[in-house]
């Protein structure tokens, strides 16, 4: 298939390959007057859709709850250097005791919920590339051997994610790095990265219905898979020692990262597609980019919506249900394979 596959969901369908120009979308561009005109009827557009999608989604989610009175939590912890593959089992460990921290901090401030989930993410075995118990919260969560992963998935989750609501994100990735693990090919590491890096809006809010979250939230994930790029990057001394640092099998061939955008997760990822050095962008539950076509988007990664390819009756909430037809579609494409298509 094309680099670009499909369209941005929810928005105006069009090809994938279609050419980029001013004619592409309809009549060329009058200063002004149609141009004008056209995007702001996207803008609508994409505003109903929000809201439509994000409300529907509110039946079958619980919400994070009302306005809650400022929660104390240390501030993140803090590393003199950016995170290398040397130096993953230390930041595990600093963001690991920041949790426990925060946890004890929440509990003195008398917020059991917030104490509970905050403990949850302390344990041992958990690992945090980053950590902020403050305010809502943001997390980044590994599954897997991310140094040495070939083929990595970043999860970014649309609204009402937060530390209070964190299990049900940390569910989608589990369940999605369980099917990577059980079917990739022999010799072909994988990692599940889940990203709350940005504070989601509130599903029942006017938030919600505008991308001013997604536009802050685009810049933080630019950075974000900058910063994976280089944490992941083959040690050129691997390349000449064979040590056993290197990725097995792929001679310091750099990981392929594939974005699963999921609800608002998907504006987000559309208000960064141009600037992400990602191979595959995923669409689910999405009530639209802002862009017409895939290739609006302005992004060399193959582009992927769920009306593309079959994502089975589940609900919003459902893409990552275990044994679902858009859970084993979504782990084809992230396995550099072809996903089932749609039908109809």
């Amino acid at each position: 298939m094309g680099r670009n596959t499909g369209a941005a969901e929810a928005e105006v369908p069009g090809r994938a390959n279609a050419p980029r120009s001013a004619n592409a979308l309809g009549k060329a561009h009058e200063p002004g007057g149609p141009s004008r005109s056209r995007k702001a009827r996207r803008g609508h557009r994409l505003r109903r859709a929000l809201l439509a999608t994000l409300i529907t989604g509110a039946v079958v989610v619980p919400l994070s709850g009302a306005v809650r009175p400022e929660i104390p939590a240390p501030a993140p912890a803090a590393f003199a250097t950016p995170v290398t593959a040397a130096t993953l089992d230390y930041t595990y460990a600093a963001n690991r005791a920041n949790a426990a921290e925060a946890s004890r901090m929440a509990a003195a401030h008398g917020d059991r919920e917030r104490a509970t989930a905050d403990r949850a993410m302390a344990d041992p075995s958990r690992r945090f590339l980053s950590f902020d118990g403050r305010g809502s919260g943001l997390a980044t969560e590994v599954f897997g051997d991310l140094a040495h992963a070939d083929r990595i998935a970043v999860l970014v989750p649309g609204s009402d994610t937060s530390i209070d609501t964190y299990d049900r994100f940390r569910d989608a990735a589990g369940a999605l790095h369980e099917r990577l693990t059980r079917e990739a090919p022999h010799g072909t590491r994988t990692a599940v990265v889940a990203w709350l890096g940005y504070e989601t809006p509130a599903t029942v809010s006017t938030t919600v219905t505008t991308t001013d979250r997604a536009d802050e939230a685009a810049p933080k994930l630019r950075e974000f898979i900058r910063q994976l790029r280089a944490l992941t990057a083959a040690d050129p001394a691997d390349e000449h020692t064979g040590s056993a640092g290197q990725r097995a099998g792929t001679a310091g061939k750099r990981p392929d990262i594939s974005l699963l955008c999921h609800s608002y997760g998907s504006v987000v990822c559309g208000r960064a597609a141009s600037h992400l050095d990602v191979d595959d962008i995923a669409l689910v539950g999405s009530p639209g980019t802002g862009a017409d076509t895939a290739a609006a988007l302005h992004t060399p990664a193959r582009v992927w919506a769920a009306r593309v390819f079959a994502a089975g009756d589940g609900g919003h909430s459902d893409y990552f249900r275990p044994g679902s037809t858009s859970l084993a579609n979504l782990t084809r494409i992230v396995l550099g394979e072809t996903p089932e298509a749609t039908h109809g």
